[in-house]
């Protein structure tokens, strides 16, 4: 049964699923596997190198899906960073009609696709800033918790509270991100307030998403606690799966003297992990992953997965209704 939330109705998808935007992950297969599912399926643009390659990407995309799929664009501190502007110029031209961002000042950017009349829905990992992102004019926020894979802030509060406090604070729908790899989860987060939810590790351990099997099974046979935190002496936090790479570069982190993050930087290498995900040798450098590992036991495709989901939604819904009893009936 399709589920009514405000994220469906305005996204035009069935499930209230978002496959949220992964570097070197979120490629045409996998969004576009995820929007044939029945969820939203994301593109993500840095993991193209330019612009253009962004362009050749949403048309091969559409080449395998005719269902709403997005773009994600994050901002994150750079040397010389990315030609934002230019990546959304073509997220425009192409009629993109959702935009997942995320990062720091995101302002510019989120005015520029508005203007174009594009859905955004930001991400936050704290209820100040998305009230920040809120006045910014953004349709839908994306709650992310403590719980998540990749930048988890500096907060560390879990989604237990932060869905909540968005329900009390927030005027317009959110998500809830982090944590999220079954309809349970879904059913969970729909009865905290959200409208849906986004999902990433969950999303990297299934058949067509564009990576080495040896990460996946690496996925599956990981528990909640094989994740560790690094760069949080820098404040930019990241939470990552826990290999012989991670550990080394926690124990620099962790020593007194080092101070710069040129120490650690060869350890934490974006190039590194990108070689992950092609060659499946999960120790060779880092890559993010959740604690939701330890409740991810298989590989199924988009499809399988998310009926799964939509199936198990419903049924803990109705499970949940069934406690509530007239009390001429107790």
């Amino acid at each position: 049964m399709p589920f009514d939330t405000a994220l469906t109705r305005a996204l035009g998808i069935r499930i209230p699923v978002v496959q949220g935007g992964m570097q070197w992950v979120g490629y045409a297969e996998l969004a576009a596997a995820v929007s044939n599912a029945g969820g939203l399926g994301i593109l993500t643009a840095l993991t193209q190198p330019t612009p253009e390659d962004l362009r050749k990407e949403i048309a091969r995309t559409r080449k395998m899906t005719n269902k709403p799929f997005g773009v994600n664009i994050t901002l994150l501190p750079a040397l010389t960073p990315p030609d934002y502007p230019a990546y959304a110029q073509v997220i425009i031209d192409e009629g993109i009609k959702v935009v997942e961002t995320a990062g720091n000042s995101p302002g510019p950017i989120i005015k520029m696709l508005k203007a174009a009349g594009i859905i955004i829905l930001h991400k936050c990992t704290t209820i100040r800033h998305a009230l920040s992102a809120q006045s910014m004019g953004v349709d839908f926020l994306s709650i992310d918790g403590f719980e998540c894979a990749g930048h988890v802030g500096e907060t560390d509060l879990t989604n237990v509270i932060l869905l909540r406090r968005a329900s009390q604070e927030l005027k317009v729908p959110f998500i809830a991100s982090g944590g999220f790899a079954d309809g349970q989860g879904l059913a969970g987060a729909l009865a905290m307030g959200a409208s849906g939810i986004n999902m990433g590790t969950r999303f990297m351990c299934t058949v067509e998403a564009p990576i080495h099997i040896n990460v996946k099974k690496a996925i599956v046979a990981a528990d909640e606690t094989q994740t560790e935190l690094l760069l949080r002496k820098w404040r930019n936090t990241s939470r990552l799966y826990r290999n012989k790479v991670a550990v080394e570069a926690k124990k620099i982190e962790n020593d007194p003297a080092v101070k710069e993050f040129k120490d650690i930087a060869p350890f934490v290498s974006g190039a590194r992990g990108r070689q992950v995900f092609i060659n499946g040798d999960v120790d060779y450098g880092v890559w993010t992953a959740g604690p939701v590992m330890g409740v991810i036991k298989d590989i199924p495709t988009c499809e399988v997965l998310l009926k799964r989901i939509e199936t198990e939604a419903e049924e803990t819904i109705r499970k949940v209704s069934s406690f509530v009893k007239p009390a001429s009936k107790l």
